[in-house]
């Protein structure tokens, strides 16, 4: 398996953002800015080591922002974002790993399945490097002579670039190397390391990321951050059993004596983490949004309901801290398949293992659970919301 390390790019001064601390270092939710990116980070599969690059004289706010993280000395960066990759690559050289994910520290809200995915197109063949990024909605226009339109720009084809930005490490590292002799106005054009990759002539593809992957520049992206409310919500769902031979839990086939019964997959996981994911936002349930009368949901795969329900949740500014679930049922047997669960409902909801929870228990033979007629499930998702 090819071997990754994630490059935390937190070397700048943040110009823009006038705190008294540069960005990355900043309080969000009681913590370093910095903790956060390194958090999700250090979530994501694939991911095998980090490295943070600073600016001379953050030795101080660095060991503040990364207490609890077991991590190497940070390197030193460079007079430029280009040189400070560059020290940081060259930190890396004397025991390269396979590909490198170079992240900006100000960017906290990164998805680990975002980077996952990103991480997967990197290593296709013939692909050099991949980049998150967010298709244009807006439109764009020209202006010139300090405020006069002078045309509008197509859109059609133009991203917003995010972070990480995941290559095969040999050829960024010749690529940056190849960048350092550069003056100081041609060096500062080099905004990003795809841009750094693309003068090189490596090849790079874009890979959709979400919204939610927010830099903070200014003062007023921290305070936007900070304005975020938790909400809990609980879910619960049963089904009973029916002729078969493959149970549905969690997206996964678990091979049974019987199948659970129901107009979907029946998967009585996924519903009632749907649900609880549903009731954060006051949407209702998963019976409104896909009505059992509806043939076209008839067996249908029930990941498509939780991704909706988190689909949901992000149009509104929102994101998932936890999901837990309980299983309550007397067969199958739940701890052998719990990992696979576990893995399973990280991917559909486009979070870290550690934000998911799955546990099992009995009712001692009692009820229609203790009789084997079916599976219950109880669920809890917390989130963030913007504050209304």
């Amino acid at each position: 398996m090819p071997t990754c390390t994630a490059l935390i790019v937190a070397a700048g001064r943040g110009s823009r953002f006038g705190g008294p601390l540069p960005k990355q270092y900043a309080l969000l939710g009681g913590r370093p800015v910095l903790w956060h990116s390194l958090t999700a980070l250090r979530a994501a599969p694939g991911i095998g080591r980090m490295r943070v690059v600073i600016a001379a004289g953050d030795e101080r706010h660095y060991q503040a922002s990364t207490q609890g993280i077991d991590l190497p000395p940070p390197v030193v960066g460079g007079a430029s974002r280009q040189l400070s990759v560059l020290n940081g690559l060259e930190a890396l050289a004397g025991e390269p790993p396979d590909f490198v994910a170079i992240h900006d520290a100000a960017r906290p809200f990164v998805r680990p399945a975002d980077i996952a995915a990103c991480l997967d197109a990197a290593t296709a063949p013939a692909i050099d490097g991949a980049v998150l990024g967010v298709a244009l909605a807006d439109t764009l226009k020209r202006v010139e002579d300090g405020n006069v339109i002078s045309g509008t720009i197509p859109r059609r084809q133009l991203w917003r670039a995010q972070t990480p930005q995941i290559f095969r490490f040999a050829p960024l590292l010749q690529a940056h190397r190849a960048a350092a002799p550069l003056g100081a106005a041609e060096a500062t054009a080099l905004t990003d390391d795809a841009a750094v990759a693309e003068r090189a002539g490596l090849k790079i593809v874009m890979v959709a990321g979400s919204g939610d992957n927010l830099k903070i520049t200014t003062t007023e992206d921290l305070q936007r951050a900070l304005t975020m409310e938790t909400r809990t919500a609980f879910g619960f769902d049963v089904h009973g059993f029916a002729p078969g031979s493959t149970v549905m839990l969690g997206g996964i086939a678990l091979p049974h004596v019987q199948a659970l019964s129901g107009h979907s997959d029946a998967d009585v996981a996924l519903h009632a983490l749907t649900d609880a994911i549903l009731g954060t936002i006051g949407a209702g349930d998963i019976g409104l949004h896909f009505p059992p009368s509806d043939p076209q949901w008839r067996g249908v795969s029930s990941d498509r309901f939780l991704r909706h329900a988190v689909g949901l949740l992000a149009e509104r500014g929102g994101r998932i801290v936890h999901l837990d679930l309980t299983l309550i049922c007397e067969a199958p047997r739940i701890g052998p398949h719990r990992e696979a669960m576990v893995d399973s409902i990280a991917r559909i909801a486009g979070l870290g293992r550690d934000r998911v929870s799955v546990k099992a228990t009995t009712t001692e033979g009692l009820g229609f659970t203790g009789r084997r007629e079916g599976i219950a499930a109880q669920a809890v998702a917390t989130v963030e919301v913007p504050r209304s």
